[in-house]
């Protein structure tokens, strides 16, 4: 669908009104995280010892180190010659049984097993159904840190249990939360606002309330569209708007909605409110931001936000009904804990 003729105007704290061609223009901008080359260390005059069995030419702790300046646990490191015997030699994750190997006991995951035509990558010979039993006895004894732990997670699991926190971790990266193309990126909050700003362009405003107006000439022709994102900063924090059309059913409706780029609980913290209006007539939503470990798609298709049928989005457009003036306005603010009821209070203050 042709977006060229989407444009969204904002008015935010007051500001004047300026017109924003608001295009998804769909290009992804793929990101190269940069890898410093690991540290190296000089012993004077004094020849390298010899490498101990099973040891990797690989560096030790090449991860950029954490924020607070503190390394894993100094477990990490004996561990380590033991954890590269569980790394899939194809697709290089760690293996959990069922581990096969060949005859001559090279090793890889059941799941690279189907992708090689049953015939080891390293010598070539049939794989055969040889299960590593042994391997996998000496992955139940392992603990081993969180792979987030240069991120601040400060946790140690054991083997088969690790996967299962590193899904869920709460230091674990953030998706990019850009609605208009699949984006693969993902970092960090202060990164991810970074490459909002600077690649996909976004609206970047300070402040806690907002006066959105989206213009569409021809909405009957709009089934699916995306407007530009609009990123919020405000409480020390970040906050997505998103608003698009979509088919509800067999209803065309528009839908906004705010995501907080955060976790989940500290989303908690944070209301918002959303109205829209025209002719003496009024809608308004209130409720609680999602976070952007909630998918875009997942939010919208929850129906998590303010829904305005088409009929009465035109109708809020006033004029002939042929082109889309929807003048949305918001505010977003913190509660606050009363400390004798544990009952949150609205912080009015922005």
């Amino acid at each position: 669908m042709d977006l060229d003729n989407i444009e969204c105007v904002s008015v935010v704290d007051g500001a004047d009104e300026s017109e924003i061609h608001n295009l998804h223009h769909h290009h992804h901008h793929p990101h190269h995280p940069h890898h410093p080359p690991p540290h190296l260390h000089q012993n004077n005059l004094q020849p390298p010892p010899p490498p101990p069995p099973f040891s990797s030419s690989k560096p030790l702790n090449a991860s950029p180190p954490p924020p607070n300046g503190i390394l894993g646990p100094a477990a990490i490191a004996p561990a380590t010659s033991v954890h590269e015997l569980l790394e899939c030699p194809v697709c290089t994750n760690s293996m959990y049984p069922p581990i096969h190997q060949c005859h001559n006991g090279h090793t890889l995951c059941s799941t690279c097993k189907t992708r090689v035509h049953n015939r080891c990558p390293t010598c070539r010979q049939e794989l055969g159904d040889i299960r590593c039993l042994a391997l996998e006895k000496v992955a139940e004894s392992l603990e081993l840190p969180c792979k987030y732990y240069s991120l601040g997670c400060p946790g140690i699991f054991p083997y088969y249990s690790k996967l299962k926190h590193e899904a869920l971790c709460n230091f674990r990266p953030y998706n990019c939360p850009y609605a208009g193309s699949e984006c693969s990126v993902v970092g960090d909050i202060p990164f991810l606002v970074t490459h909002l700003r600077d690649d996909h362009k976004v609206d970047m405003h300070t402040g806690s309330t907002f006066n959105h107006r989206y213009v569409k000439s021809n909405p009957r022709e709009v089934e699916n569209a995306t407007w530009m994102l609009t990123v919020f900063h405000c409480f020390g924090q970040y906050f997505c708007l998103h608003f698009e059309a979509f088919q509800l059913g067999m209803a065309p409706v528009y839908m906004a909605f705010l995501r907080f780029m955060g976790d989940e609980t500290e989303a908690r913290n944070y209301s918002y409110s959303l109205e829209v209006g025209a002719n003496g007539r009024k809608l308004i939503w209130e409720g609680t931001p999602r976070s952007i470990r909630d998918s875009h798609r997942k939010v919208r298709d929850s129906h998590d936000g303010l829904i305005i049928q088409r009929n009465m989005a035109l109708f809020f457009s006033g004029g002939d009904r042929k082109e889309l003036k929807l003048r949305v306005t918001g505010r977003i603010w913190k509660e606050q804990q009363n400390p004798e009821t544990g009952v949150c209070i609205p912080n009015l203050c922005s």
